[in-house]
């Protein structure tokens, strides 16, 4: 879980969003929408603690870990794709060099074997002994065979360092993951392997991306950036579009007077409320649908 407390975030005199409290659950996957230029991509850096907001607090439990795709197709260019994978998890990948640094050393004494016999445990805790088969598993997944998992990121083509960063997020399941347009320059493949791979992820996912189908595969939630706020809805992307649609259409139907139109929206949430084993994939994960009403609905102004 991951959440924000009275978060405000302006540029000079635009607020893009303001006092803005809101909680992100386990077993969910929010899909972070909003026109360009509305502050999504910021927003995960906020949570990610990249980026400065202007005022209010993130809020990320004690021992929880956030994992981030990274951006930056240079950053790795010195160490080979496997080695790259292993760094999403970064506590795990430093306890694992300093045991091996103190094992090289030619004059171990004592403390030495105190303090490695303290990595080891917590190496051990860390499910360390099985990271390399992970991360190798990960990479094949992604379509990276084994004889490339040596190979020094600078030297695969940019269609494999995509894959690597993606691995490299996903790995060691995180508790929080932040996904910046996952799906760019990804082949249908991989695409489909993440959307079955997020399907599974009993954690919190937090999404930005341009592409509506996936949105619509891997979301459970909508939070939409709009009016200076945001707002939390259920549902995937679609359900937001059309929810907002028949909202629209209420708000109008109240300027005449018409109450039927006001009783089409109403009607159409409660048959999503019914069908909630329909509204996504089936996954282990589906969470009971919390109550849903035409006053959770404002138009979008896009």
């Amino acid at each position: 879980m991951i959440s924000t407390q009275n978060l405000t975030l302006q540029f000079g005199r635009r607020v893009l969003f303001e006092d803005v409290s809101l909680r992100f659950t386990s077993g969910n996957c929010y899909g972070l929408i909003g026109p360009n230029g509305a502050g999504k991509s910021t927003l995960l850096k906020i949570l990610a603690g990249e980026h400065e907001q202007n005022a209010g607090n993130v809020v990320v439990p004690k021992g929880l870990r956030i994992s981030v795709l990274k951006q930056d197709h240079f950053a790795y260019s010195e160490f080979d794709a496997l080695s790259t994978v292993l760094m999403g998890h970064e506590k795990l990948y430093r306890v694992a060099q300093d045991k091996d640094a103190i094992y090289a050393k030619p004059d171990f004494d004592d403390a030495d074997g105190m303090r490695v016999a303290e990595l080891e445990a917590e190496f051990a805790e860390m499910n360390g002994w099985g990271a390399e088969a992970q991360a190798a598993e990960l990479l094949g997944c992604l379509g990276i065979p084994t004889e490339r998992h040596g190979k020094l990121v600078k030297d695969l083509d940019d269609g494999d360092k995509v894959r690597v960063l993606l691995a490299q997020a996903v790995f060691g399941d995180p508790d929080i993951l932040l996904l910046d347009e996952p799906t760019n320059h990804l082949d249908v493949d991989s695409i489909l392997w993440l959307e079955e791979f997020l399907a599974e992820f009993r954690n919190t996912v937090i999404v930005v991306s341009h592409d509506r189908h996936f949105l619509n595969k891997v979301c459970t939630h909508t939070a939409d950036i709009d009016f200076g706020t945001i707002q939390l809805h259920t549902g995937n992307y679609d359900f937001w579009l059309q929810a907002s649609e028949l909202a629209l259409r209420h708000q109008r139907a109240k300027t005449v007077k018409n109450e039927e139109k006001a009783k089409e929206l109403k009607a159409f949430i409660a048959r999503f409320s019914a069908n909630a084993s329909k509204s996504r994939q089936a996954t282990s994960r589906k969470k009971i649908l919390g109550k849903l009403t035409a006053e959770n609905f404002r138009p979008s102004s896009r």
